[in-house]
């Protein structure tokens, strides 16, 4: 077998063959997902694996990225894994996997995440489970009227929270950069974890369908379609700063109530949509589960952001096989919402510590870095050695409840 790019000069038909194969036919016409896969063959982002001349396998990934609590770093998106069913079973998926690896490691990005169908080829190479796409479903009826808000004499002099919803209008391919900055913005200030940003032109590409729907407003944002064959309005992004802002979007889909049964929006796992409806109907599940791959530890680290109480001062000792540059023993030092990963000391220095380091491998620091507490991944033999007090500042430092809206 032999993994590498896919080429421009390699033919592409095979790649849709495997495409409908592994995941049944496509709702996107040939033509589309042609210019799709040419795209990421481009950017050299798509990589497969031959037998004999003839594609067996491929997988690509995309350039996004990730915000870990109010900041955001590069992350490679793997999509599109899939290999030939007679195939199956004999290494190939592990092959394409590291083969993939190597090219997103080349490439410098910090981070890769991906949707598992089966997670154990994932975790043989380092990504680990780390966090939700969560979903709400509310019955159409319940956002007729949404429940007014609290009157507290200040909330006009609270930020974000009175006045008028800002300059809701209409959105589309040609206003991507504005659509961008809102989403960041708003990611920013809500100090969350997981959620993505894409690039302008990936963006532009997916509100290039006339059934999308999107509004922007001064401090939010909504996408949605109708699903007929549900009877349901989806919402693929519904995020806004200020309280006028989140009933005005809510109230665009509960514009639709006569017409469908319920809305279904993906969400994070604290949106504000519960605490709006009359009653207690709507209902939140996790969808999915994403797993995340730490593939350059001192960036990873340096690119996140902390809470601003966090202090750490802990020894770690990495062990990575297929990305050797994250192992070795490290000094993890945070403070100011600022995390800094570097080469510990020499050997005599080390002895004369008192503490010993923690130890981890790829998916023990991969589920750290989502915030899993520390006592859960030792109990999984995630995380071995450190003292009783490295725990409880690791779990303060990494906290977070990880969400992405995307599915890729």
């Amino acid at each position: 077998m032999e993994v590498r790019l896919v080429t421009a000069q390699d033919d592409l038909e095979p790649e849709l063959d495997l495409d409908e194969r592994a995941f049944g036919p496509s709702r996107q016409d040939r033509e589309r997902r042609l210019a799709s896969a040419r795209a990421s063959v481009a950017a050299r982002q798509h990589v497969g694996v031959f037998d004999d001349g003839a594609m067996v396998a491929s997988a690509r990934y995309f350039e996004m990225r990730q915000w870990w609590r109010g900041r955001s770093l590069p992350m490679a998106a793997v999509a599109g894994v899939k290999v030939a069913p007679e195939e199956r079973g004999r290494g190939v998926g592990r092959a394409l996997m590291a083969g993939l690896l190597e090219q997103v490691a080349a490439g410098g990005y910090p981070l890769s995440v991906l949707y598992p169908a089966t997670a154990g080829v994932y975790r043989a190479l380092g990504w680990e489970l780390a966090g939700g796409q969560y979903q709400v479903q509310v019955p159409a009826r319940s956002l007729r009227r949404l429940l007014a808000p609290d009157a507290l004499a200040d909330a006009g002099s609270l930020a974000g929270t009175g006045g008028a919803a800002g300059g809701i209008r209409r959105a589309g391919p040609a206003d991507v950069t504005e659509l961008i900055a809102c989403q960041d913005a708003l990611h920013a200030a809500g100090r969350e974890c997981g959620p993505v940003s894409y690039p302008a032109d990936r963006l532009a590409h997916l509100l290039d369908d006339p059934d999308i729907y999107c509004y922007l407003a001064t401090d939010g944002m909504l996408v949605y379609r109708w699903n007929r064959p549900e009877n349901e309005v989806l919402v693929f992004v519904l995020v806004a700063r200020s309280a006028p802002t989140t009933r005005a979007l809510w109230s665009i889909l509960a514009s639709h109530g006569t017409m469908v049964d319920h809305v279904r929006a993906f969400v994070g796992p604290a949106d504000p949509v519960t605490w709006l409806v009359t009653e207690p109907d709507v209902g939140l599940s996790r969808r999915e589960m994403w797993m995340l791959r730490v593939v350059d530890a001192p960036a990873a680290i340096a690119g996140r952001g902390y809470p601003g109480r966090a202090h750490a001062d802990i020894r770690l000792s990495l062990a990575d096989p297929q990305v050797p540059a994250n192992s070795g023993q490290w000094r993890l030092e945070i403070s100011a919402g600022q995390g800094c990963l570097t080469r510990d000391g020499t050997d005599a220095a080390r002895a004369a510590s008192s503490a010993p380091p923690l130890r981890l491998g790829p998916r023990g620091l991969a589920a750290l870095y989502a915030g899993t507490p520390l006592a859960t991944l030792r109990r999984a033999g995630l995380a071995a050695g450190g003292d009783s007090s490295c725990d409880g500042v690791l779990d303060d430092a990494f906290a977070g409840q990880p969400y992405m809206l995307d599915y890729f």
